[in-house]
């Protein structure tokens, strides 16, 4: 079988689900809420499958996905990482990339944006049938589910509390310091980028999303890409789900390396229970709770390197300092726009305490300081210097923002979430850059 055909049954298979997925949300949501949901299509409840919006997202999506499939491909393939079999090929290429390379991210496309809409379509069946118009920018209650649905399960509210489109940040920092630092793919490299990748963030945002109820009951950004608004019933069972999806890949991760691996993993798990968890509640002492929530994210490399067996040099601390700043600066950021329910909720957070405009006036001086600090590391560490100005330039038009308008920078942290994956793009073609000269 050539790869052509077995990239098209994927692509077929990817197409049929995630038609199916979008074309169960169209309808539904309009019945549900007595047919008074926005568009003339959903209005009267006749919509018979996914919208023209739908699917010029998933062009759009896929546009983006392209572009970046034919840089990473050719520049991988230039340096002679991998190659293929060409009489397996159709021989048309994009760059160095064959055409076949292209299937799998519109495969993604075609089916993920489905399986979101499905995934949270009883979350916005149940919201809106609740919820008056307008109500929505400043209490939101805890509705009822209407009449003839059913209540959202654990499994998909699991799922949309861990935050599916961030699970790259935490992987990507332990498999790429992993995989430079031992050059080979091993069962420890996999397991521990699995579990980085789901079981980890299902812990981190799901503890996070019960623990903190009381202030997402009042915050209408919830319930979405940016969270779940977890309903009381499930409460004990994710903090079961979280336990039991963790603990055996802590084990397991533990065994396969050696005291560094140990108390990395332990202040790593730490961290993840101990922002949010009563009694800790790191997240509720200024400045402690951005270096907490930094630590989530640079503790996967750490791990990483612990496993590898990496070599601690000044370098490597000055780019994991960096990184740190980085992820401190990120945490800051957002939580400017929750002040408002943070407070009504008691929550004292580094924004609740000294206020949106020093908050976003101090994460654009961090953002900077880890830029500065990439330029005193080895090259082509230097590079990623550049990465920190787009943060900057988001935060920047903020720098006034007061305590009564910091709900609006959410526009700013919608379009970090989207450059994380820019600067993955950017700090991936260094790695790549990195590899090549140390090969």
């Amino acid at each position: 079988m050539t790869y052509f055909w077995l990239a098209l049954a994927f692509v077929g298979a990817a197409a049929v689900a995630g038609a199916a997925f979008a074309r169960s949300t169209t309808a539904a949501p309009a019945i549900a809420a007595g047919g008074t949901q926005r568009g003339d299509r959903e209005r009267d409840g006749t919509a018979r499958g996914p919208s023209a919006a739908h699917w010029r997202a998933v062009g759009l999506a896929f546009a983006a996905l392209a572009v970046l499939t034919a840089v990473f491909d050719s520049v991988m393939i230039g340096m002679e990482l991998f190659h293929y079999d060409e009489a397996h090929l159709l021989g048309a290429k994009i760059g160095l990339a064959p055409l076949e390379d292209f299937a799998y991210p519109l495969a993604a496309v075609l089916l993920l944006p489905g399986l979101w809409l499905w995934l949270t379509r009883r979350t916005a069946a149940q919201t809106d049938a609740a919820t008056p118009e307008g109500a929505r920018d400043s209490v939101r209650p805890n509705p009822p589910a209407p009449s003839g649905s059913r209540p959202a399960g654990l499994l998909s509210q699991a799922i949309l509390a861990s935050r599916p489109v961030s699970w790259i940040n935490t992987a990507y920092p332990f498999a790429a310091a992993m995989l430079l630092t031992t050059r080979e793919i091993d069962w420890v490299l996999v397991v521990g980028t699995f579990y980085f990748l789901i079981p980890y963030n299902l812990a981190m945002y799901g503890i996070n999303d019960v623990f903190d109820y009381a202030s997402d009951l009042q915050n209408p950004r919830k319930g979405g890409i940016e969270g779940a608004l977890l309903p009381p019933r499930l409460h004990r069972p994710m903090l079961w789900l979280a336990a039991i999806t963790n603990v055996p890949f802590l084990v397991v991760l533990a065994f396969a390396g050696g005291p560094a691996a140990w108390i990395s993993l332990a202040v790593s798990a730490f961290a993840v229970v101990a922002y949010s968890v009563a009694g800790l509640r790191f997240k509720e002492r200024p400045l402690v709770d951005s270096m907490t929530s930094s630590t989530h994210f640079v503790s996967p490399a750490v791990v990483g390197l612990a496993l590898a067996g990496a070599d601690v040099t000044a370098g490597l601390l000055i780019l994991l300092a960096a990184f740190f700043v980085w992820g401190m600066a990120a945490h800051a950021f957002g939580a400017v726009q929750d002040i408002v329910p943070d407070r009504q909720a008691g929550i004292g957070s580094i924004a609740t305490v000294i206020g949106a405009r020093a908050t976003v006036r101090l994460a654009v001086v961090l953002w900077l300081l880890a830029g500065l600090a990439m330029l005193a590391t080895p090259w082509p560490g230097p590079l990623a210097a550049v990465v920190a100005l787009p943060y900057v330039a988001n935060c920047a038009p903020w720098w006034n923002v007061t305590d009564t308008t910091a709900a609006r920078t959410n526009k700013a942290w919608r379009r970090f979430i989207w450059l994380n994956y820019g600067s993955g793009f950017l700090v991936t073609l260094i790695l790549i850059l990195q590899w090549s000269l140390s090969s």
